[in-house]
């Protein structure tokens, strides 16, 4: 069984900055690309950023010059700084992972809130 569990979410205010952290855990053989999506109130889940095993990068066009990805495959980790955050970055932001067991599945953390607001 795998798990990804996200942390670092919360209230911020505009302007302001946010980091939030993925951990993979479980019976895990290897981890291909991981990112993040969010989805906001009333709007379909999109994709902020995605960094693959071999540190290929991207960005949704919204975030660029704002928010950065990084992992640490040690660690099974991924995190995403938020820069200069703006109140249309309010979301549930996701964390995603494609992750070889047995099998080669996509896995999907809770979800955590962040919120840009004064």
């Amino acid at each position: 069984q795998v798990n990804l569990v996200e942390s670092g979410g919360g209230l911020v205010q505009p302007g302001g900055s946010l980091r939030l952290s993925c951990a993979a855990s479980g019976s895990i053989f290897n981890i291909d690309t991981m990112g993040w999506y969010r989805q906001a109130l009333g709007k379909q889940r999109e994709l902020v950023a995605s960094i693959t095993s071999g540190g290929n990068i991207n960005y949704a066009d919204s975030v660029k010059g704002r928010f950065t990805i990084s992992r640490e495959n040690a660690k099974n980790t991924v995190n995403l700084q938020m820069n200069s955050l703006k109140p249309e970055d309010t979301a549930v932001y996701y964390c995603r992972a494609f992750i070889a067991t047995t099998t080669v599945k996509i896995y999907w953390g809770q979800g955590t809130q962040v919120t840009v607001s004064s």
